[in-house]
């Protein structure tokens, strides 16, 4: 009998982690980060609860972090064997866990600096940029709905989960009984009406199914409801003398405002001339999407061939050329310049939750402003400087100083790549036959139990298994 046991994203939404066992074969999918305040982040430095030796593979769902930030800390504890996800995402994951290493080699340098200071021993970084290289070493790429014999008896299909590029769900054939078993695990579904993506894909049949639960107590704002919000704000800004500040996600979320605002500028309803992305890493992001533009849905990868004309730098249409007053702030000082303008502009910036990257600066420039706007068009997890901000907080700490926020804070969750608790259970109930177990991972305690309780409504029973939880598939 196969067996999965949970090892992340059980009491709460990061840190993604599952093991399959067969007779003969061990597979890991995911190998995520926690993320969130100090205590959630500690989890990273645990040694893994499994033995890394008998590993045979491992399987990622997407790029990121939460998902695939501790690839590296695996291979630095010696796995060697293959990882398996989509191509886009090989691209992804390359700058990702870069920056992940490199943020974790500063923050190691600064708090030994401090320990010396203390008379304390130093502390090493999580992994560095060696074992990120040797992880992309690692690393092959499978196309949608091809099938990769991944170990003796496991069969691997990845399809389109429309959550960021790349974004998969996991099929996986366990071929060791008589008939084979198989073992769903949705990644993370993303929103239906976001742009630029297809749609998650439906499964039929399944034994066991593993589904994220993020925002499983709610549903998103219409996409026209939100839209028509975020053009008011950035009509109003510009009518208060201010600026926008936009915490995004640098992969997925930033490209999908990019697409919005390309929406806005053509229909003349784009009073700011300067729209800048500040982010090395969403910048990069934002040119691997242009590569991959074959998995854009129809309809806007035809707006975007549509309008206007390709620039020198592109052989074809972009994002970039979507939205011409689009800007990229790369170096420091680029960014630095940035914090002097105190009118007309709407900066992206990372990172998303506000718990890092170049935002942090931002705010500290602009929260005290009462003409400021800060757009949050993204999940906040508990503990971030997002959520705080989300919450209400009317002082926050920031890049060293204690901020007022007097900035009006706005927050869009229809913007969200989430499938909403009627996504999620519609892609559910596509699963015909047989009947599948349904465990819920990947979300809040509320999140899960208010769609456990809307599943059962509909006749499903779900399971919400406990953190080191073993189940029969």
């Amino acid at each position: 009998m196969a067996t999965l046991t949970f090892y992340g994203a059980v009491e709460g939404v990061t840190g993604s982690m599952h093991l399959l066992k067969t007779r003969s074969s061990t597979v890991l999918l995911d190998c995520g980060l926690f993320q969130g305040g100090r205590k959630v982040e500690a989890q990273n430095t645990q040694d893994f609860p499994f033995a890394i030796g008998d590993i045979d593979a491992v399987v990622l769902s997407h790029a990121h972090l939460d998902h695939s930030g501790r690839l590296p800390l695996l291979i630095s504890k010696g796995y060697r064997g293959p990882i398996y996800m989509t191509s886009a995402t090989c691209d992804l994951i390359d700058i990702m866990l870069k920056d992940a290493a490199s943020l974790q080699m500063r923050d190691a340098e600064w708090e030994n600096k401090r320990r010396q200071r203390a008379g304390k021993d130093p502390i090493d970084p999580l992994y560095t940029l060696e074992d990120v290289e040797q992880t992309l070493q690692l690393c092959q790429g499978i196309d949608y709905n091809c099938t990769a014999q991944v170990t003796s008896d496991i069969t691997l299909i990845l399809h389109e989960a429309g959550h960021i590029l790349g974004s998969s769900i996991v099929e996986l054939i366990l071929s060791d009984t008589t008939p084979s078993r198989k073992l769903v695990f949705s990644g993370d579904l993303g929103n239906a009406q976001a742009a630029l993506l297809r749609d998650p894909a439906y499964i039929r049949n399944a034994n066991v199914v593993l589904m994220e639960s993020t925002y499983g107590d709610r549903e998103h704002r219409s996409m026209q409801a939100t839209l028509d919000e975020f053009e008011e704000v950035i009509t109003k800004a510009s009518a208060d003398g201010g600026n926008i500040l936009i915490p995004s996600f640098a992969v997925g979320r930033t490209q999908e405002i990019i697409f919005r605002l390309g929406e806005l500028y053509q229909k003349g309803k784009l009073p700011q001339q300067l729209i800048c992305l500040d982010s090395p890493m969403a910048i990069a992001v934002t040119e691997i999407y242009h590569r991959y533009q074959d998995v854009y849905n129809r309809e806007d990868k035809a707006r975007i061939e549509n309008y206007g004309s390709s620039d020198a730098k592109y052989t074809q249409k972009s994002l970039h050329t979507f939205l011409p007053p689009l800007r990229y702030a790369v170096s420091t000082e680029e960014s630095v310049a940035l914090n002097r303008i105190d009118r007309g502009a709407i900066i992206i910036a990372g990172s998303g939750m506000c718990n890092g990257g170049r935002i942090r600066h931002h705010l500290k420039h602009n929260l005290w402003r009462r003409q400021s706007h800060v757009i949050f068009v993204g999940y906040q997890a508990v503990g971030t400087p997002g959520r705080k901000l989300v919450d209400g907080a009317k002082r926050i700490r920031m890049a060293g100083e204690s901020i007022a926020v007097n900035a009006q804070i706005h927050t869009m969750g229809g913007f969200s790549a989430h499938a909403s608790q009627s996504q999620l259970i519609d892609w559910f109930l596509h699963f015909t036959s047989p009947s599948p177990q349904l465990f819920l991972v990947h979300g809040e305690d509320t999140a899960k139990q208010v769609l456990q309780k809307a599943l059962s409504e509909k006749g499903v029973q779900a399971k919400i298994p406990e953190e080191g939880q073993t189940i029969d598939i």
